[in-house]
């Protein structure tokens, strides 16, 4: 199942650079209180450190829309950026998991549980090889 539409792993990851980049990273990184407000977080009296927080975090997610980036136009780390999503999407399965447990998120958070499943499967199904190496 590894790379069954490996074909497509251009169009894929371009794809999901783009939605993110628009729905995810740019908003988070420059406007991360009317992001949190939107997904229905009760935002802090004191805001900066929440500010801070979303800000660091649109950062880092940037951080991995370039690595998109460079893998769709220039075809170079292509399997890399494959394997940095599998990290991003286990450990934000993990983070969203952690929330709903404890009941400390809204409902859109534990809502993307779901979303991080679907975009793991995605990405072994358009994995641009049919092994992984290390």
């Amino acid at each position: 199942m590894l790379g069954y539409y490996a074909q497509y792993s251009k169009e894929y990851i371009t794809t999901l650079m783009v939605v993110t980049t628009l729905l995810f990273a740019l908003p988070i990184f420059f406007a991360p209180l009317q992001w949190a407000r939107l997904m229905r977080w009760s935002v802090p009296e004191h805001e900066h450190l929440a500010i801070y927080f979303g800000r660091c975090l649109g950062a880092f997610i940037l951080v991995v829309e370039v690595a998109m980036l460079r893998s769709a136009t220039t075809g170079t780390s292509f399997s890399y950026a494959f394997d940095i999503l599998f990290a991003v999407f286990t450990l934000m399965f993990f983070v969203h998991v952690y929330g709903a447990i404890k009941k400390i998120q809204p409902i859109t958070e534990t809502l993307e549980i779901g979303f991080w499943m679907i975009l793991f499967a995605l990405n072994i199904l358009f994995y641009p090889a049919t092994s992984i190496t290390l």
